[in-house]
């Protein structure tokens, strides 16, 4: 199904290698303590100036009728942060982010296999979603203030929120990050990690050597040798490094401290609002299937349920009406698709990172009576 056209894209210079959010993600505010995610930054973040310029491709087509054209979607992600986007024994991209854009092609196309899985480095991230060479960005990155406005991204619904936090060696004798002082901190280069990590030493009143590295491979190799005396990042990727540690998850301690806001998302090129929505509501799909407890498993059971909202949801029939088709340029059918093939919100995380030990803490449904948390999808109808 086609959109009309949509504006214009203008052509725009990228602000160079911005901070990331990338073990990435990034920092902000005071997150809850105990929220388990990947990385960023509490101070204002820095750019540079750019060394390229790179210039969107003008169309008046929406970039929802190009992937359906092509039969393929081209997702934005990395293959190296375990949990979220890592490839398995037969290299097969699996995790929680790759997960996400399966949800994406499910929805779009009908088919969670109809993905190229595009692995990009930090620093190219937002050049790629820029110049089309990816068609939207699921890459455990932060949203913040200064990317939405310079990057040329529009970012959607947060799949994950998340925390920075610090790793340190269990027999380091650190208890608190309150009990680090006169150390060196080990960070990744050009993410917002870097000024989150300075911002929260200098509100402590502690002496941090921030030392970035240009990837996290050389931050384990400096911690292993000794030369940092602690590892930030967001927490869930810190989880996640510490699963495939060298000398076993044991022999790190995550510490208590959440010191930034991390909320990561997903995110499309600016002045494409088909688009934008297309894949919005792919997301909203897997929260809204958790809510009614529709599961991949149990999907076809709902055939025939006299309950409106279901029935509108899954594409079937509504009271005797036609069914609910609410403009989005997606198959009415499209989060029976979604749900079928890859699964509700949870399941997705079940499968991807509750084995690492993070629980759902922030990214717990709104509606769980127990522990709510702040994963909510607007209302299908």
């Amino acid at each position: 199904m086609t959109r009309g056209a949509v504006a214009p894209l203008i052509a725009l210079t990228l602000i160079g290698a911005a901070c990331t959010s990338d073990g990435d993600s990034g920092g902000g505010d005071t997150a809850p303590a105990g929220t388990d995610a990947p990385e960023e930054s509490t101070a204002p973040e820095e750019t540079t100036a750019p060394e390229d310029t790179v210039e969107v491709v003008q169309t008046d087509e929406s970039k929802l009728d190009a992937v359906q054209s092509a039969g393929v979607f081209k997702c934005g992600t990395r293959d190296a942060l375990p949990g979220f986007a890592t490839l398995d024994e037969s290299g097969e991209h699996v995790g929680f982010d790759s997960d996400f854009c399966r949800v994406i092609a499910a929805a779009v196309l009908g088919d969670a296999t109809a993905v190229e899985m595009v692995d990009l480095e930090t620093d190219a991230r937002f050049t790629a979603l820029q110049s089309g060479e990816v068609d939207a960005l699921v890459r455990n990155t932060t949203w913040t203030a200064s990317r939405d406005g310079n990057e040329g991204a529009t970012f959607l619904q947060p799949t994950f929120y998340d925390g920075q936090g610090m790793m340190v060696a269990t027999d380091s004798g650190f208890a608190s990050i309150e009990d680090m002082d006169n150390v060196i901190i080990c960070v990744a280069q050009g993410t917002t990690t870097e000024g989150n990590a300075a911002a929260e030493a200098a509100k402590l009143g502690l002496t941090w050597e921030v030392r970035p590295f240009e990837n996290t491979d050389l931050i384990q190799e400096a911690f292993v040798a000794g030369q940092c005396d602690g590892w930030s990042s967001d927490v869930s990727q810190l989880t996640g490094l510490r699963s495939v540690y060298p000398d076993g998850p044991d022999a790190l301690t995550i510490l208590p401290e959440v010191f930034s806001k991390e909320p990561l998302a997903p995110a499309v090129a600016d002045g494409d609002s088909a688009w934008a929505q297309a894949v919005n509501w792919a997301i909203f799909a897997t929260i809204q299937a958790e809510e009614f407890g529709i599961t991949s498993e149990n999907i076809d059971t709902f055939e025939g349920t006299d309950d409106p909202s279901i029935q509108r949801f899954l594409g079937q029939v509504v009271e005797g009406d036609a069914v609910l088709d609410p403009g989005l340029g997606l198959p009415t059918d499209f989060a029976y698709q979604v749900v079928k093939q890859v699964g509700n919100y949870g399941e997705i995380f079940e499968r991807n990172l509750a084995p690492l030990g993070l629980e759902r803490g922030v990214n717990a449904l709104w509606s769980d009576a127990d522990a709510p948390g702040l994963i909510y999808a607007p209302p299908y109808r």
